[in-house]
């Protein structure tokens, strides 16, 4: 990457108008969302997975579908029950016939080798299930008998569940939370969006949508925005961010000490930098500022923030918490922000 502030400008302008030509693209198949979708083409651009939480029939299924098409990648779906097993995810070793008469071996790959992988319901499949997508979503591989796979690259995971119907569901561990860049919620669309999501949907033919950005491309805008700066300033306003999520901090407030369990980990803290970094580009900034972690954080630690039992008892919400932090860790000064 050029050190020239010249060259920097045009390759970050590189990063916005990619950007840009995917939402006007995803937008004409997909009504409304205007900010979840920004959140989630920021999470592709930050390299990580995503999970959507809404009632049923509001479209993440097909979000998934429009976002392979622009893309122009592979996609695969599982859709999660209570029988699923590891091996009709991960792909399983059958015995073959070989040509010759000799039987073998031979590994049959699920449906994770893909670019875009859809996981419906996942809080649908059981533990011993969802445990196997953890190797999938952070190395990005799969072991099995003695045998590594690499998956394709770029490899996404969009997982979605349904927040109302909790019988025969199994609520994801705070390790596979951890692994998911945001959380995202889907909203109930208004009545205009309502017009015109019949208007779009119950003609014959659907929009044609074309393919504005491949794999490779993809990859390297991941490059480009992985080089945006960082000062010293904005990774300890971050940090303190997270650390505020504790309750056995010194410096916890009130409420959190009270209904928090755990605050957020590590990675919490990675995806409000590696997010920060889009959310700059996106506004014409060349250097991550306070409004930028601010701009994500809310989707980074929602699913971070795990609520002890009288937060739970209470329906804390935890967006309204962390909002409360954001407004209440110092920051490193306003000309900063």
């Amino acid at each position: 990457m050029s050190n020239d502030p010249a060259d920097l400008e045009s390759q970050f302008e590189d990063v916005r108008t990619g950007f840009r030509e995917l939402t006007a693209e995803v937008q004409r198949a997909i009504v409304g969302y205007d900010e979840m979708l920004r959140h989630v083409l920021i999470a592709v651009f930050g390299g990580g997975h995503i999970l959507l939480e809404g009632v049923p029939g509001l479209g993440k299924t097909y979000l998934v579908k429009v976002l392979s098409r622009v893309l122009g990648m592979s996609s695969g779906r599982v859709q999660c029950t209570p029988d699923l097993m590891p091996a009709d995810i991960l792909g399983t070793h059958i015995v073959t016939d070989d040509g010759t008469g000799k039987k073998t071996f031979v590994y049959e790959k699920g449906p994770v080798f893909t670019n875009l992988l859809l996981v419906d319901e996942i809080n649908r499949a059981t533990p011993k299930t969802q445990a196997a997508l953890l190797e999938v979503m952070q190395e990005q591989s799969v072991t099995a008998g003695g045998e590594h796979f690499v998956l394709p690259s770029p490899f996404f995971v969009l997982a979605t569940q349904n927040p109302l119907e909790m019988e025969g569901t199994y609520p994801l561990p705070e390790a596979q939370l951890d692994r998911f860049f945001f959380k995202l919620h889907v909203p109930f669309p208004n009545a205009a969006q309502l017009v015109e999501i019949s208007k779009r949907t119950t003609g014959y033919e659907e929009p044609e949508l074309k393919v504005v950005m491949e794999g490779e491309r993809l990859i390297e805008l991941q490059r480009l925005v992985s080089q945006v700066p960082v000062a010293e300033p904005m990774l300890n306003y971050a940090a303190c961010l997270v650390l505020a999520t504790h309750p056995e901090q010194q410096n916890a407030s009130a409420k959190v000490q009270r209904f928090v369990s755990y605050g957020s980990s590590p990675r919490g803290m990675q995806t409000l930098i590696r997010g920060a970094r889009v959310n700059a580009l996106l506004e014409g900034r060349t250097a991550v500022s306070i409004a930028d972690i601010k701009a994500v954080a809310v989707p980074a630690l929602r699913h971070r923030v795990l609520l002890n039992f009288e937060g739970e008892a209470e329906s804390l919400d935890v967006d309204g918490l962390v909002g409360e932090l954001l407004a209440g860790v110092a920051t490193p000064g306003a000309e900063a922000a």
